[in-house]
């Protein structure tokens, strides 16, 4: 008969990845102009102030026009267009690329893979290429897999790379006037966006040492926290939504996960509270992210937050914090990265130092 409480049961879990990789550089993407609350409540035909308030986002961005319905940008396009930059900036020749790794949870298809579309664009070939499918672990998923790959794999040094064209899955001829919020919130949290980094077995370009990655899932006999269907010509037509989310145990459950991920990092890497120079929380909403900041409880930490500004563009989050953190961290510096994928409830996260 299963345990009830299974964990309880289980030797202790593996700790984070103890050998070491480096983030060389890193690049975004963000399609078109920022659209604030505004903007984004007279489209969809709600309270400006509930967007305020209830999500704390004050603006995002959309690979499509919201007026025309037209799509400006393939998630290939902006993830490309990040590992670009992540590249031009880390002094490393295209050739010197031996694999590209991608986490999204929105592929541009189900087949071929978003990834070798981006390989495509940027010129590789004869490389290994891999995609991960998942939500905000995914980026996170995609650094243990680019770190494994340097520090075991033969390899020198590749792509890793995160993004998410979430507004695919938005009707915007919908009439929202009655959609409870639970519903709304898919419209007004989330954005589109990329994000990559250049991910290598020496110290090159940023030398920022990746020193320890946490993945676990943990969702065993849970519901999920949230659902995103694909619609194929059998059942295009029933009448369900494509995304679907509890955002009630979203919130009871994501503070809660983050506290335990922080003291594990912390654990695993034998670091004291007051080694960490700089927090990446979990970014859901600029609401949200905020009260999980107050809850880690890491005063003397800088906080490296975007979501306000981005929107929650799910992979795209960590490299966004990336991008901000190099502005920031001096040699010596620490920092750790919270994640928490909750579509069926994973733990992540990572820890850095600059040196």
């Amino acid at each position: 008969m299963q345990s009830e409480h299974p964990r309880e049961q289980a030797s202790s879990p593996p700790g984070p990845a103890t050998s070491v990789s480096y983030l060389a550089a890193v690049g975004t993407a963000l399609p078109g102009d920022p659209v604030d609350n505004a903007t984004l409540a007279r489209t969809l035909g709600v309270n400006e102030e509930w967007i305020d308030v209830f999500i704390g986002t004050r603006t995002r961005h959309f690979a499509r026009d919201l007026e025309t319905g037209e799509v400006r940008w393939s998630l290939a396009d902006l993830c490309a267009r990040a590992a670009e930059q992540a590249i031009t900036a880390s002094g490393l020749s295209l050739h010197e690329i031996d694999f590209v790794v991608m986490g999204t949870a929105t592929p541009d298809h189900l087949m071929p893979a978003t990834v070798n579309h981006v390989a495509d664009q940027l010129g590789l070939d004869q490389i290994p290429t891999y995609q991960l499918q998942s939500g905000c672990a995914g980026a996170v998923q995609a650094l243990q897999l680019g770190h494994t790959l340097v520090t075991g794999g033969g390899h020198k040094a590749g792509l890793v790379i995160g993004g998410d064209v979430c507004s695919k899955h938005l009707d915007l001829n919908r009439d929202l006037s009655a959609a409870a919020p639970s519903d709304l919130v898919n419209y007004v949290l989330f954005g589109d966006g990329a994000g990559a980094a250049v991910i290598t077995s020496e110290p090159r370009g940023q030398r920022l040492a990746l020193s320890g990655v946490l993945n676990r899932f943990t969702g065993l006999g849970r519901e999920p926290g949230q659902v995103i269907d694909w619609f194929g010509l059998a059942d295009r037509h029933e009448d369900r939504q494509a995304v679907r989310e509890d955002y009630k145990a979203i919130e009871e459950s994501v503070p809660v996960m983050a506290v335990e991920i922080l003291w594990e990092l912390l654990e695993d890497l034998d670091w004291t509270p007051e080694q960490v120079d700089f927090l990446l929380p979990p970014q859901l909403s600029g609401r949200m992210t905020r009260r999980i900041a107050e809850e880690l409880g890491l005063p003397d930490a800088v906080e490296v937050s975007c979501v306000a500004d981005t929107g929650n563009n799910g992979n795209a989050l960590p490299f966004l914090q990336l991008e901000a953190l190099l502005e920031k961290i001096g040699v010596g510096q620490r920092a750790l990265a919270i994640a928490v994928e909750s579509s069926k409830w994973i733990k992540s996260g990572f820890a850095l130092e600059k040196i």
